[in-house]
């Protein structure tokens, strides 16, 4: 079958033949639909030697949607034709955090070498992709394949960090959005959706911009040191209740700060290569600002993000590409030149 890998340090992804894989007991095998394209893959891709750790060749794509194929010995819960997502940051299923759902932050993930698909174990960029247990897949029903596999982390991820914050998003709040690519655009729709507040968003590209007003954002504007004082007089002076940031370059985690009110959270949610570092401590950040690096989501929050999705309350960008386009798709990712998120559709 065919696969989009990663295959040596500082490489571009390839399109290669790969043996079919077959599932052992409690596996499950998908037909895959519709693979999203991630900044975090660039990330991963960029990595110098001594800090990559993922493994190669590494068989792309954490954001995966698949018609189940196949089951493997004792496998139930699921059935031949099914169509679903893969919930992608695997665990062990049995630490506390495992159960209460929160695989995203097993504590033994590591310590066993459990690695989500696409950042370690075999991706969704193939024709066929192995999920190591039922529990890992959620079902879509007649969702869009194509617009149900970003919801597994352009959905996922966002929905999981404004989540926390929605006791400060009542009516008359502000929360200000920093990026708006594949997970800043769905961030302002469930916004819009689950909250009071008003959003404003942020972006350096005026593509990205329109699409924020499009999909809900009640002001768009360049990010840039001179938003602050537009989105103070918004705000009475205050600054907002909750910003996120969907980039986590150096320029946006300095201007993050600036933007906040006193007591509001700052939630940096974006990953950029070269260590950049947010600055917290007395006269760095207003005061009482609560600060969050979260990661991904619970189980339970993509069975609602996908909820969300089926009646209609949010909805992904996308651009469709071909397996063999894939190596364009990440060329476009990485030059910043996609709206929205990109999806491989084998």
């Amino acid at each position: 079958m065919k696969a989009v890998q990663y295959r040596e340090i500082g490489g571009r992804p390839e399109v290669v033949e790969v043996e079919d894989p077959q599932p052992g007991p409690g596996q499950v095998l998908l037909d895959v639909t519709a693979a999203g394209l991630c900044h975090s893959d660039e990330y991963v891709m960029g990595l110098p030697e001594e800090e990559y750790v993922y493994g190669l060749p590494l068989t792309l794509g954490h954001e995966g949607a698949g018609t189940v194929a196949a089951l493997g010995e004792g496998v139930t819960g699921v059935e031949v034709g099914d169509s679903v997502v893969v919930y992608g940051p695997w665990g062990c299923g049995r630490c506390v955090r495992c159960s209460a759902g929160q695989e995203n932050y097993c504590e033994r993930a590591a310590e066993l070498g459990i690695a989500p698909p696409g950042l370690g174990a075999p991706g969704a960029m193939a024709e066929r992709m192995l999920v190591d247990d039922a529990r890992h897949l959620v079902p879509i029903g007649d969702l869009d394949p194509v617009a149900a596999a970003p919801l597994t982390d352009a959905g996922l991820t966002p929905y999981h960090a404004i989540k926390r914050s929605l006791p400060k998003l009542g009516a008359g709040s502000t929360a200000v959005v920093i990026g708006v690519g594949g997970l800043g655009h769905v961030a302002v729709q469930i916004l819009s959706a689950l909250s009071g507040a008003r959003v404003v968003a942020l972006d350096i590209g005026d593509d990205k911009l329109e699409l924020a007003r499009r999909v809900g954002a009640a002001e768009a504007l360049k990010s840039s040191p001179e938003a602050v004082e537009p989105v103070k007089e918004m705000t009475r002076g205050r600054g907002a209740d909750v910003v996120l940031d969907f980039v986590g370059a150096q320029a946006t985690l300095d201007l993050a700060p600036q933007l906040v009110r006193v007591g509001g959270d700052l939630t940096v949610v974006g990953i950029t290569a070269g260590a950049p570092t947010l600055k917290v401590g007395f006269g760095t950040v207003p005061y009482e600002v609560s600060t969050l690096v979260p990661y991904w989501g619970s189980r339970d929050e993509l069975v609602e993000v996908v909820e969300l999705a089926q009646r209609g309350q949010i909805s992904v960008h996308t651009e469709r590409f071909s397996l063999d386009e894939a190596p364009e798709a990440y060329r476009r990712l990485h030059e910043g030149s996609l709206t929205g998120r990109g999806v491989v559709v084998p």
